[in-house]
């Protein structure tokens, strides 16, 4: 069993196991692993361990509080599988406690094996099912909300909080919600209620790639030419700092859980797109489906990554499921388009250049609404930096965006020349085999 000082030292101690606490969760993170406060707030850029370092604290604290139990919510339940319960039994494997925890999957559940403990996952898409989540050992006394930012509504918010944690609570057990999330837009409701006010019921912080040591030199690189080249959207996903609404290119879009499945429904089409790039900028692909009844483009799958030989690309697109697919390629790359079919991709077709067809496809895109996936997170940061031109005399914004922070978005824009632009004859979208959601 281990020790209650199993915090306060440098080691601790399982079954059969010695792990080193400092080694294991690193630093960057001690006012957060200290606080009991009633609410802890992070935001964060990609890769700043939020998510590893919350899971980390939430299983060991449960090892030290034989009474305490935690409910982790997202805005969609199915969600759950392949982010906070993947993450926690990470972290229980990362502290060798492996034999001291049990994982089900139905119900969805993680449970402390010598006290019967439990980490209860729930979504806000199911209110009724959230408001009577109870636990028979000990009290439901902590909540982790990760990826807080789809929450949309702040009264959303305000029903879990009624809600759990909830009863009386003896020390030294302690009422707390942690929330997790990487700040794509200033006007979200978390900013005016986290971080615009002082309240010391909350410890509302921000963290970046810079504290996460466990990061090699190509990663840390990768910020570095990000901070170089493109220094708004190194702003939000590498310092995560809360992105600027001023000036984007795009407004009408949100990071969302839909579900992959739900995309099969009648009458989408998917549509693929392809932005090459090589030494300083990134070869981007990117999927959505759209639904051109509702004015809505759901982009559920991307890549991006510099340094990609066409062989490289060709792999990925196969590995992905995508090879039979209409894809819509830079038409400025003609060698490579021919050499991607050459290796096997066949349908892939240049994308029409002409006058100002960077502004039409712009315009196009502004028609809908953008929901992307919560796994697209590239994507998302584009988005949340992707900005008009500001004049050399006054500053006001023209109408012409910046060449930067813009290679998925150029993706989109070849994509869509494969979407109707009205509602057409209605078919029964095919059926994908992409990593991660959709299965043949």
């Amino acid at each position: 069993m281990y020790a209650a000082s199993l915090l306060d030292g440098k080691m601790i101690e399982g079954i059969g196991t010695v792990v080193s606490l400092p080694e294991i969760v690193g630093g960057g993170y001690g006012e957060f692993w200290r606080c009991r406060r009633r609410y802890r707030v992070v935001k964060g850029g990609k890769a700043s361990k939020k998510s590893s370092t919350t899971a980390l604290w939430y299983i060991l604290h449960m090892m030290k509080y034989p009474q305490a139990n935690l409910l982790v919510v997202r805005q969609v339940h199915r969600t759950h599988v392949d982010s906070t319960f993947a993450q926690l039994n990470w972290a229980i494997r990362r502290l060798k406690v492996e034999h001291l925890w049990q994982a089900s999957r139905e119900p969805l559940e993680l449970r402390y094996r010598p006290t019967g403990q439990r980490i209860l996952f729930r979504g806000l898409d199911n209110v009724e099912k959230l408001a009577s989540t109870t636990v028979t050992k000990g009290v439901l006394c902590w909540v982790w909300v990760e990826e807080a930012f789809e929450i949309a509504r702040e009264a959303d918010f305000d029903k879990l909080d009624l809600s759990a944690p909830r009863g009386q609570v003896s020390p030294p057990l302690f009422k707390q919600t942690t929330l997790t999330f990487n700040p794509w837009n200033e006007n979200h409701w978390l900013k005016g209620r986290f971080f615009d006010r002082a309240d010391e019921q909350v410890l509302a912080i921000t963290t970046d790639y810079r504290c996460n040591e466990f990061l090699d030199d190509t990663d840390r690189a990768l910020y570095e030419q990000m901070r170089l080249n493109n220094p708004r959207q190194y702003a939000v996903a590498g310092l995560g700092q809360w992105g600027h609404s001023e000036g984007l290119v795009f407004e009408n879009w949100q990071v969302e859980a839909f579900s992959l499945q739900e995309l099969r429904r009648e009458g989408l089409r998917h549509v693929f797109g392809l932005d090459y790039g090589y030494t300083n900028d990134p070869t981007a692909f990117i999927a959505a489906a759209v639904d051109e009844t509702h004015k809505v483009i759901y982009i559920y799958d991307e890549y991006y990554k510099t340094r990609m030989l066409n062989e490289d690309i060709a792999a990925m697109i196969k590995e992905k499921g995508y090879q039979k697919e209409r894809i819509r390629a830079d038409s400025a790359e003609p060698k490579s388009n021919d050499d991607l079919r050459r290796l096997g991709i066949g349908r892939i077709q240049a994308a029409c250049k002409g006058p100002d067809s960077v502004n039409a496809g712009i315009a196009r895109l502004q028609e809908y609404r953008l929901l992307v996936h919560e796994r697209c997170v590239h994507t998302a940061a584009e988005l949340a930096a992707y900005c008009w031109q500001q004049g050399v005399r006054d500053g006001t914004f023209i109408n012409r965006p910046t060449d930067r922070d813009n290679h998925l978005m150029d993706a989109l824009r070849y994509a869509m020349e494969d979407a109707p632009r009205t509602s057409t004859k209605r078919e029964t979208p095919r059926r994908y085999g992409f990593r991660g959601g959709w299965t043949q």
